[in-house]
């Protein structure tokens, strides 16, 4: 049977997860693109003098977004993990390879 009030918490909790994940991307976007701007020196003219402004500096810009671009990956295969039926069967997989084990012990016992 069909419960209209499971499919609509589904639903709500599929858009609540939909919602983090566009706010992930826009943050990731804001952020990075201003740390980018900042490390080619485009953002020079704004900032004070006795702001550092050689290259080296920001070096770790790089390893920031590629770590960061990484994460964002993860939270996509997260949030697209519906579609992977891999993880289902194995999960379905799991639970009977445990439930197979507690029948073997309570077989045991008797």
């Amino acid at each position: 049977m069909y419960d209209k009030h499971k499919a609509k918490q589904n639903a709500e909790k599929r858009v609540k997860e939909l919602k983090g994940y566009y706010r992930h991307i826009i943050v990731f976007i804001v952020i990075n693109g201003f740390l980018y701007l900042l490390k080619v020196g485009a953002l020079n003219s704004f900032l004070p003098d006795t702001f550092p402004r050689e290259s080296y500096y920001y070096d770790w810009i790089n390893a920031n977004i590629l770590i960061w671009a990484v994460i964002l990956v993860v939270h996509t295969l997260i949030l697209q993990r519906h579609k992977f039926t891999f993880f289902k069967k194995w999960e379905e997989r799991q639970i009977q390879k445990y439930m197979d084990e507690d029948r073997g012990k309570v077989d045991k016992y008797k």
